[in-house]
């Protein structure tokens, strides 16, 4: 069995990291590059950047980060919000990115993923997947099974949601339904170049009541790709649950504010048995 990956996670905004619950209530966790550093000393596996404002103003800002980040840490890093273009990803990898991680964009073009796993290779292209739970009490299912509620046009009809799906793909930082089924998606993606799947519950996400095991054991199952589970982790057993069934943890608030150390989660998942790095 592969080594399981704990990979703490950096939501950035305006150069600075931030954390919320259930992709709102946002509060300052600190500076980027020494946060890296600290987890790089920590021994995390990876990291992850993602850059929350996305607008094109910022992207002087993430760029600088990139590159200071570069110059500090020695562990492969990921950087994601607002890549849609091929000159970006290049601009980041050259900053000193190792992957990039595409959400919105693969949506509005699928082809896009194809295109630049072509260019860079799948090792460099993850695509991020925002879930949601689908109330059958609602009419949100509804307005998303007819695809009112998406601003994509033309999905093709092998993602969309059909009365089996469980969970709906969300854009925009959570603020857009899409009408695409979430494990349709992620093997569709897989097809499409992807190498690997960063796997957030929107429902999870920052509550500390454990990551949603039947979303990442769905997608696990569906896809041959690495999976990243992210969003809920409260517990040294959250995480250990969540690395039984897909490949890495995704860690944010319980890092930042040192509830726990990386340390601590790796003596942990040793103890029950689960392979990690040293």
């Amino acid at each position: 069995m592969l080594a399981k990956r704990i990979i703490p996670c950096l939501d950035v905004k305006e150069g600075r990291v931030v954390k919320g619950t259930n992709f709102v209530e946002l509060r300052d966790a600190g500076d980027p590059v020494e946060l890296a550093k600290l987890y790089d000393s920590q021994n995390a596996d990876e990291l992850v950047f993602l850059d929350i404002t996305a607008s094109s103003d910022k992207r002087d800002i993430m760029i600088d980060v990139v590159r200071r980040t570069a110059d500090q840490v020695f562990i492969p890093f990921t950087v994601g919000g607002g890549i849609n273009d091929i000159e970006t990803i290049r601009a980041m990898l050259n900053a000193g990115a190792d992957k990039v991680s595409i959400n919105t964009a693969a949506v509005k073009n699928p082809d896009f993923v194809k295109e630049a796993a072509d260019i860079f290779g799948s090792q460099c292209i993850v695509v991020a997947i925002d879930a949601r739970k689908i109330s059958r009490l609602t009419t949100d299912y509804k307005i998303a099974q007819d695809g009112k509620a998406s601003k994509i046009e033309n999905l093709i009809e092998e993602i969309k949601i059909d009365e089996n799906s469980n969970w709906e793909v969300y854009t925009h930082g959570g603020r857009h339904a899409t009408g695409i089924d979430a494990i349709k998606w992620a093997k569709h993606m897989e097809i499409m170049g992807s190498g690997e799947i960063l796997l957030t519950s929107m429902d999870a996400d920052g509550t500390k009541a454990g990551y949603d095991i039947p979303l990442t054991k769905a997608v696990a199952e569906a896809v041959n790709i690495p999976v990243i589970a992210s969003g809920g982790a409260g517990t040294l057993e959250h995480i250990k649950d969540a690395c039984d069934i897909c490949d890495a943890a995704l860690l944010a608030s319980l890092l930042h504010y040192k509830e726990l150390t990386i340390s601590e989660i790796k003596e942990y998942l040793k103890k029950n048995n689960i392979p990690v790095r040293n």
